[in-house]
């Protein structure tokens, strides 16, 4: 008896495919695709720009033999299921399959009709049993409005990039790049940079005083100065030293009494369930994650966890998600969950629901939701690494916490006078009456005052004047870059976390302190392409084009129309600036600086990597010098070393790169051996005992601290260790922002100031 064939089910990860497994046994064959199949060509441009634009996708080597694969499976089966997820990523993953499948190269396979018909779309918004089942008996055909709104972004990315690149090539520096939306990112972020240069700090003062109860000399509580003769008193109210001392000498010759006491009840609501730019936000705001380390994480979480005897199974549903939408299911049985576990005063009559602020998001889809509410953080903590447990645990909180009451709080605001009623004082606080939502997530810091009742005398136990200065803006973190991209209706979830990487790999921003600057080259290829692509970077502009490409993917227009309309004078622009366009004008700066070597007049420049001083007589005299970040020249000279080095036996001498100083042989350039110097902590590293740890610098020039018994301990930290251990943990601590010094270990919480440590 002939062997029943199965239906083939393709996946795009092989994770995702080890978990629906579990749910169908041996009724199917599951494969993954690892992804996309087919792409744009890496060599060439690859869009046919003379024929509508059609796009030249390549099987690249390294996918043939999977793509061969899965093409006799296809050819076999009675059925193909293509069950990529279910964005318009993952619609296009399922055409190009089904395009490769009906077509080896471009020759046409035999019955391409047949593999039509037997192949059909499912989608699932999480990897559980149910909704695979369910998704399984609701196929669909692909959506080809999806795969044209993918696939114009694609060509639309690839002509901005390999049309703007050349010309930064040949008018800025070599190996540079742009990109549509990545442009777009940079500028906020150079834009931010010159708002925190331009800045003038103003300086104001404050005063604060602690009243204590006359009648209870243990009890106190703090208040601001806020009005004088009954005018209330702006920022900068308190201009200097001297107002502030005078106002002080005043005030400790007074009296006091309560003026006024207001009381207030107020309701806080809990906030929606995440999208991914929340998601995003909220995890680099209270994790420290990256926007790509929580994608990353995410995808673990959707995809599958090994739950030990439950199997695998996906804990939180789809991650790329603009909708904040929960399914009915999810909101009965967490109904059901809270007022079983906290009580029925816990739990809502009917259902919260809430509506995206967006008019783009896709109210089909739901919001990002633990798939099982019973599976709470504590219950499966022993199933996760320690970063896939905080961020289910954020998803977990946040998505049952929707579904509790408001919180009630009540707020006190005491005024307090002094005898003349010239001088009036404020103290708020507040406590909370009723949890709700926050039970479990959020925590309220309540500010408690005493008991205090209305004319009631108060001694002033100290008044304090306190400096202050008005403070820049702050420069973007990456919750705050996703934040300010939203806002202005650029990119979509599946973007934001490559866009941040992108503009970071390529050089143009620096992470410092998790917060974003740009670098000298980020800054300068900002600029050229403002000035000379101004629609490219144009805020406005690029929010349209995401609106043109949803209504692609609606069906309300087609692509290739969309593609014209930008790219006809896109490219009139950008051949009539390769024309216009004088290299030295946009990468150097006269200087009264003479060569030392031929006596010609030297010139600022920047590269890749900064700026520096030039001899104007290149290529004859190639003389360089480096600048620092202030535009002073840094003075160089050769140090000999007390290394030989190891090839040739030569001397090794002290030279200086752009990422600082480093040991060169030499007999350079018949020998081109260089090491790293080592720079000693005096912190022994506390993984193999052995090493010392030493700072480095890594390809792009950032330094860390690593063991020098490398590759043997692979021990390293980004941050200074200060050669103390944690009290809490025993790991190192580690020098960090704001004079503090904190634990290296991510999982641990201990800070202390530098003095304290010290």
């Amino acid at each position: 008896m002939p062997r029943k064939r199965k239906d083939l089910i393709i996946v795009e990860s092989p994770t995702k495919a080890k978990t629906i497994s579990r749910f169908l046994g041996n009724d199917f064959v599951i494969e993954s695709s690892y992804g996309h199949i087919r792409d744009l060509p890496r060599s060439k441009m690859g869009v046919d720009i003379e024929h509508d634009f059609t796009p030249q996708y390549v099987i690249p080597r390294k996918n043939q033999k999977l793509v061969t694969k899965l093409r006799k499976l296809a050819a076999t089966s009675p059925t193909i299921y293509f069950a990529t997820d279910e964005d318009r990523e993952g619609e296009a993953i399922a055409w190009h399959l089904l395009e490769a499948f009906q077509k080896n190269g471009k020759k046409e396979i035999a019955n391409p009709e047949e593999l039509t018909s037997k192949s059909k779309r499912i989608v699932f918004h999480e990897i559980t049993e149910e909704a695979v089942k369910e998704a399984l008996q609701n196929p669909r055909q692909i959506n080809l409005s999806l795969v044209d709104a993918q696939q114009a972004r694609r060509v639309l990315d690839r002509l901005v990039g390999y049309e703007l690149s050349p010309f930064l090539w040949k008018k800025v520096a070599k190996g540079l790049s742009a990109g549509r939306v990545q442009s777009v990112a940079l500028r906020l972020i150079v834009e931010r940079e010159r708002e925190i240069q331009a800045f003038k700090p103003a300086e104001y003062w404050t005063i604060e005083a602690t009243f204590r109860k006359q009648s209870s000399a243990h009890e106190t509580f703090s208040a601001r100065l806020v009005k004088i003769d009954g005018k209330t008193i702006d920022k900068l109210g308190i201009p200097n030293a001297d107002s502030a001392t005078t106002i002080v000498t005043t005030l400790k010759a007074a009296k006091f009494h309560i003026a006024d006491i207001k009381e207030k009840e107020a309701k806080k609501y809990p906030a929606p369930p995440f999208t991914t730019s929340a998601l995003q936000q909220e995890a680099n705001r209270k994790l420290g994650f990256s926007a790509r380390q929580t994608m990353f994480i995410a995808q673990q979480l959707y995809e599958g966890i090994d739950l030990g005897n439950r199997g695998a199974e996906g804990l939180i549903t789809y991650m790329r998600t603009d909708s904040v939408n929960l399914a009915d299911k999810f909101l009965r049985e967490s109904h059901d969950f809270i007022s079983k576990t906290f009580g029925k005063q816990y739990a809502l009559e009917t259902p919260r629901r809430f509506k995206a602020k967006s008019k783009l998001a896709q109210e089909a889809h739901e919001a990002i939701r633990p798939t099982e509410v019973t599976y709470t953080p504590e219950s499966i903590k022993q199933y996760l690494d320690p970063r896939q447990y905080k961020l289910y645990d954020l998803v977990w909180r946040r998505a049952v916490a929707c579904q509790m009451p408001d919180a009630v709080l009540k707020g006190t605001t005491v005024d307090i006078n002094d005898s003349n009623n010239a001088y009036t004082f404020r103290a708020t606080g507040s406590t909370v009456t009723f949890d709700g939502f926050m039970k479990v997530y959020n925590s309220a810091h309540d500010i408690l005052l005493p008991a205090l009742a209305s004319g009631e005398p108060l001694d002033a136990a100290s008044i304090d004047p306190a400096q202050h200065f008005t403070e820049p803006p702050a420069r973007y973190s990456e919750a705050g870059l996703v934040h300010a991209l939203e806002e202005r209706g650029i990119g979509r979830p599946s973007t934001y976390a490559p866009t941040i990487a992108t503009i970071i790999g390529r050089g143009y921003v620096d992470r410092e302190q998790k917060r974003l600057s740009p670098t000298e080259i980020g800054t300068l290829v900002n600029d050229v392409l403002v000035e000379h692509f101004p629609v490219v970077l144009d805020y406005t502009f690029t929010a349209h084009m995401e609106d043109d490409l949803d209504e692609v993917a609606n069906g309300a227009k087609q692509w290739v129309p969309v593609i014209k309309e930008f790219y006809t004078p896109f490219k009139e622009n950008l051949m009539n600036k390769m024309e216009a366009v004088s290299k030295k004008e946009l990468t150097e700066t006269a200087t009264d600086q003479t060569c030392e070597k031929c006596g010609k007049p030297m010139v600022i420049k920047i590269g890749r990597f900064g700026k520096f001083l030039a001899c104007t007589g290149y290529p004859e005299c190639k003389n360089t010098k480096p600048l620092d970040r202030n535009g002073e020249i840094v003075e160089h000279t050769i140090e000999e070393s007390k290394q030989t080095c190891e090839k040739c036996g030569k001397p090794m001498v002290v030279k200086h790169g752009r990422f600082g100083p480093f040991l060169a042989c030499s007999g350079y350039p018949d020998c081109k051996n260089i090491k790293n110097i080592e720079q000693k902590t005096g912190v022994t590293c506390p993984q193999c005992g052995k090493g010392d740890i030493v700072a480095k610098r890594s390809k792009r020039g950032r330094t860390f601290y690593s063991c020098n018994k490398y590759p043997d301990c692979k021990f390293a930290l980004w941050s200074k260790p200060t050669g103390e251990k944690c009290p809490q943990c025993g790991s190192l601590l580690v020098y960090a922002a704001g004079g503090k010094v904190r634990c290296s270990s991510k999982e641990c919480k201990f800070e202390k100031t530098a003095e304290a440590a010290e």
